[in-house]
């Protein structure tokens, strides 16, 4: 899988950017080819490797904060046949057969497409430092922007405590983008609806949500004061033309608070 695949962009058959490759090499989603490649360009280009260091710092804590649960006995065998792999004893799991590393990695290349969406910008070409040169300013230097702070993700959990998909709202804006965890369609064919719960309020429909893709959900002028601490946003199972007159009859399959604005 290739992260750049789970958030709608337009494929312009430009190579990703450092940032965005940086992010994969992190998470260990590219091919063979591709990792050596980045690891050429680690040793090669400071910048890249700058990067690659901020990637690790970035997504570590996360990884550990989301621990990990015992894998049944039986999962792991199943598994082995079905990829035609040969039967092996009753060792302890390795760390990639743990059911929690997989759900972390999973997440974490959610993150990925949600920085790479919201935080995109053009990397600057490591140049060496300038000769020092006495000159007279004659006007005041303009002070820099300050960069645009990533903004909070919002995690909405299955019961089982696991992600079923990443939220990150831009109040400003009116959006909240969305990034399933990718799972499988509902067997009887209903779809997932996404719901705003002020505190204390009724649940307000926001529309269907995608369960394989990341896309932006626009939310209603009149609904933009409740995208604040204190309000929830869940999912639900509904009809596929969605909840009949905008109130929510199906099971709710994830939930989060919205995280610090």
């Amino acid at each position: 899988m290739n992260i750049r695949d789970l958030h709608d962009t337009h494929d312009d058959g430009q190579p990703p950017s450092a940032d965005i490759l940086a992010g994969e090499y992190v998470l260990g989603v590219l091919d063979a080819a591709q990792r050596a490649d980045a690891q050429r360009r680690i040793a090669s280009d400071p910048g890249f490797a700058r990067l690659v260091n901020q990637w690790e710092e970035r997504l570590a804590p996360l990884l550990e904060s989301l621990g990990s649960q015992p894998v049944p006995a039986h999962l792991w065998p199943r598994i082995r046949t079905s990829l035609g792999w040969p039967a092996v004893g009753t060792a302890a799991p390795r760390i990639w057969q743990r059911t929690g590393f997989w759900q972390g990695m999973t997440a974490l290349a959610a993150v990925v497409a949600l920085v790479a969406v919201f935080n995109r910008q053009q990397l600057q070409p490591v140049l060496p430092p300038p000769t020092p040169v006495a000159v007279t300013p004659t006007t005041p230097a303009t002070p820099a922007e300050p960069e645009q702070a990533t903004k909070p993700v919002t995690p909405l959990l299955h019961d089982d405590g696991s992600p079923g998909w990443l939220a990150s709202v831009d109040k400003a804006q009116g959006k909240v983008l969305m990034v399933p965890v990718p799972a499988a369609a509902d067997a009887a064919g209903r779809a997932p609806e996404l719901w705003l719960i002020p505190a204390g309020g009724k649940p307000r429909s926001l529309g269907l949500v995608s369960i394989n893709r990341a896309h932006t959900v626009s939310v209603p002028d009149t609904l933009r004061d409740a995208l604040v601490n204190g309000s929830v946003l869940a999912i639900t199972l509904e009809p596929a033309s969605g909840a009949p007159g905008g109130i929510p009859t199906g099971p709710i399959i994830a939930k989060g608070d919205i995280a610090a604005l």
